[in-house]
């Protein structure tokens, strides 16, 4: 008889500790359940005086769209531009072609690929011809980024960044 009591002390004794623990479970279930956060009100509008017209906020400068280069001589975009070379070389661009850092192509994030532009820089006014056949750049600021053959006519490859005017020459007919 002994025996068999503390066989069922044992087996009581793990059931009361796995009831005990699944008590406490369902408690703070239910407890988070019953919380409940009170509402907020709706904001009311302020009450304006009819005799007074309403005054306009002045408008704050922010950032403004990147203009697009128009083509022929007298449209153009000027900014920073920045080169892409060898850790670029090889993969794929948004054109859908191999990038080969050794040609002069460079990546717009508007205009359309295929895109013919000069770009010119304005430090020692030398210029290039590129077709655009990826998109970017994706640092804030810049405008184009050229290929590592591009960057190497313009003079940009030691600095990293120059100013420049890009020109659309021509637009890929569709």
């Amino acid at each position: 008889m002994m025996l068999e009591m503390s066989w069922r002390s044992r087996r009581t004794k793990g059931c009361s500790s796995l009831i005990g623990v699944a008590g406490i479970a369902l408690c703070l279930i239910l407890s988070g359940c019953a919380t409940s956060r009170p509402a907020r009100p709706a904001p009311q509008p302020a009450a304006k005086p009819e005799t007074k017209p309403e005054a306009k906020p002045e408008a704050k400068p922010g950032p403004t769209p990147e203009a697009k280069p128009t083509p022929g001589p007298s449209g153009g975009q000027t900014g920073e531009a920045s080169w892409y070379g060898e850790p670029h070389h090889g993969r794929t661009t948004a054109s859908g072609e191999i990038y080969d850092m050794n040609k002069l192509t460079a990546a717009h994030r508007t205009l359309p690929l295929g895109t013919r532009v000069l770009v010119t820089n304005l430090k020692n006014g030398r210029a290039v011809e590129v077709r655009i056949n990826d998109r970017g750049p994706s640092v804030d600021g810049r405008i184009i980024d050229l290929s590592f053959a591009a960057a190497k006519e313009l003079g940009a490859v030691p600095s990293g960044t120059i100013p420049v005017r890009i020109r659309v020459i021509s637009q890929p007919t569709q």
